[in-house]
């Protein structure tokens, strides 16, 4: 049986990266929520052949924009810092996920619960990464929402850290999302 494929639709899809203040000053300091802005990619599904479920995402690295509410500023310092020392967009454009093995479950009518894993590529490492979701399939629509932890160490970048170490960034990142794919129709 063949699998249905999904283009994920980032306009209505929503990707999330939190980071966490700690030390000293950690009280005063700012844990930043950064919504990933453009991403692209295609999900392969069939609920009769759930163990062959793939996952494919792309994200543009310099796409990742501070959504709290702070002074102009200070978000732009974070997003400079961010894309310049941390990311190093431009040496390192894209992050990008492919899924390599599934374990599914049937959750109820048109529900699962999916288990990926698969290789992370950030910071110019790749490595192994588990992710969990709850997939739901409605019409011609899939809908994949859950979270994952992400240790920014494993891919090469080093937390930030501010005023002697008073103030640095958690090494483990909370990622979010829930991304709606269209399923895709062949032309014949």
């Amino acid at each position: 049986m063949e699998l249905d494929r999904y283009k994920i639709d980032s306009n209505v899809s929503r990707f999330t990266v939190r980071a966490f203040a700690t030390g000293m000053l950690s009280a005063l300091g700012h844990s930043p929520t950064l919504a990933v802005r453009e991403f692209t990619g295609e999900a392969e599904f069939n609920a009769d052949e759930l163990d062959k479920a793939a996952l494919h995402l792309k994200i543009k690295a310099g796409s990742l924009t501070v959504t709290d509410d702070i002074s102009d500023k200070d978000r732009r310092e974070i997003e400079r810092t961010m894309n310049q020392d941390v990311l190093e967009t431009s040496r390192y454009p894209d992050i990008e996920f492919d899924s390599s093995q599934v374990s599914a479950s049937k959750a109820g009518d048109g529900q699962y619960w999916i288990n990926l894993v698969g290789e992370l590529s950030l910071h110019g490492v790749t490595s192994s990464q588990p992710v969990s979701a709850q997939v739901s399939i409605l019409g011609n629509m899939l809908r994949a929402h859950g979270e994952f932890s992400v240790s920014q160490t494993a891919y090469g970048i080093k937390p930030v850290s501010i005023g002697g170490g008073s103030l640095k960034l958690k090494d483990e990142l909370k990622c979010v999302f829930d991304i709606v794919g269209r399923k895709q129709v062949d032309n014949v």
